[in-house]
């Protein structure tokens, strides 16, 4: 049997359950750049830095070492990142 992270498992389900209307078809060309996605998130999210940090669960540092593009975001949290752009109120749940 193979072993999943719990978290990622989560996430998963969670965004199958976000996007269940939308159709997944996603050709190379459309593929977002994973680095540049968050910071487009926050600016349109109003939210700093360091909220994103919070909502994210990461340091400061970290959201800022993927808006220079010097470390890739792991899958995890690109899954968690898309499921705050699906919807927005998610990240003010996950700042309380």
């Amino acid at each position: 049997m193979e072993y999943k992270e719990p978290m990622a498992e989560l996430l998963s389900s969670l965004e199958q359950i976000v996007f269940k209307d939308v159709p997944q078809k996603v050709t190379p060309a459309q593929k977002p750049n994973a680095f540049s996605e968050f910071e487009k998130l926050r600016k349109s999210m109003g939210l700093k830095t360091a909220e994103l940090a919070r909502v994210m669960g990461v340091s400061v540092a970290m959201v800022q070492e993927w808006e220079s593009k010097r470390v890739k975001p792991s899958s995890t949290e690109l899954k968690l990142m898309r499921l705050i752009q699906a919807n927005p109120k998610l990240s003010q749940q996950l700042m309380e």
